[in-house]
């Protein structure tokens, strides 16, 4: 059998079983391709899908009701239970914020226009000043007295030195204004104090709170959540940090507001003087006004011993 299959033989052998085999593989080649198409389609549908999923708007109440789970809402912070938990800082930090309050009221009160510089007092000069032979530094001197004020106080000082050289009348308008002032930055320094302290004193605290809030840690034993007490003692540590700065910043902003207001109300009165100043020139070396010649004419006038005042006569 060995000799009958000759090399012609074995050649149609073999292409006669590669072309069975041929016939037999031919149709699933197709199907394979068709079957890799349509999941590669099928792919590319739930993906479009998917896509399209994204854009709608969620329902967050349906996603709730399919997973069974409802949204877990933040906790709120009590504020005055938290206040409460500041320590013993807290004493002196309430204090301060008792000062910011009971000094920005006595300002808001004291620094009052009507108060400075009454109406009154301007309309009084306004009138000397128009009157026959010019302004009366006696008579200006009795209106101050009856109307005291800061810009009272200021006018007084320098009609006490009517009658003196011009440079010396600027240099005491200079003094009296620096004096006044002083009196009424006397209450706004304590409003800066507080600006200054307030902070300092809630970083103590805080400092001091977080010094606990470790050193517990560290002693706590083994099976303790240590980044939860960690953490637990930090927040209230820093409550005296954000009281500190409550106080701090209402009582910044109220000392400028009322430095401001000094600063112009003064700016005013200056201006007011730049208008007498030029009307007690003429009396340069010729007359002097003191409190006992005022008061001496007061008591007269008192008496009903006075004739209606003439200007003042010039002295040699």
């Amino acid at each position: 059998m060995r000799h009958l299959l000759t090399t012609p033989s074995r050649a149609a052998l073999l292409l006669l079983v590669s072309a069975v085999w041929l016939s037999l593989m031919a149709p699933a080649v197709p199907a394979q391709i068709t079957g890799d198409t349509t999941r590669m389609e099928e792919a590319e549908r739930r993906a479009e899908e998917a896509l399209a999923a994204e854009d709608e708007p969620a329902d967050d109440d349906n996603a709730a009701d399919e997973s069974g789970l409802l949204p877990v809402e933040a906790p709120s912070v009590n504020l005055l239970w938290l206040l409460g938990q500041g320590g013993w800082f807290m004493i002196p930090i309430g204090l301060m914020s008792l000062l910011v309050v009971v000094f920005g009221i006595e300002r808001a009160i004291g620094l009052r226009r009507r108060k400075v510089i009454p109406p009154e007092l301007i309309e009084g000069f306004g009138e000397l000043a128009v009157r026959p032979g010019g302004l009366d530094p006696k008579a200006a001197y009795r209106f101050c007295q009856r109307h005291p004020s800061t810009a009272a106080n200021v006018f007084r000082s320098v009609l006490l030195k009517v009658g003196r050289p011009h440079a010396e009348l600027e240099h005491t308008v200079k003094e009296a204004s620096e004096r006044e002032a002083e009196k009424l930055y006397g209450n706004v320094r304590p409003l800066n104090l507080a600006a200054a302290v307030s902070p300092l004193l809630g970083l103590l605290g805080t400092v001091w709170g977080m010094i606990q809030a470790f050193f517990a840690t560290a002693n706590m034993g083994p099976n303790v959540n240590k980044g939860q007490a960690l953490a637990d003692g930090i927040y209230v540590a820093l409550v005296t940090t954000f009281a500190g700065l409550s106080v701090a910043i209402p009582a910044v902003l109220l000392a400028h507001f009322f430095e401001g207001r000094i600063q112009r109300l003064f700016r005013e009165i200056d201006e007011m003087l730049l208008g007498v100043l030029p009307q007690l020139e003429r009396f340069e070396g010729k007359l002097r006004v003191t409190r006992h010649d005022v008061e001496r004419d007061e008591v007269t006038r008192a008496d009903g011993r006075a004739t209606p005042e003439p200007a003042p006569a010039a002295v040699d």
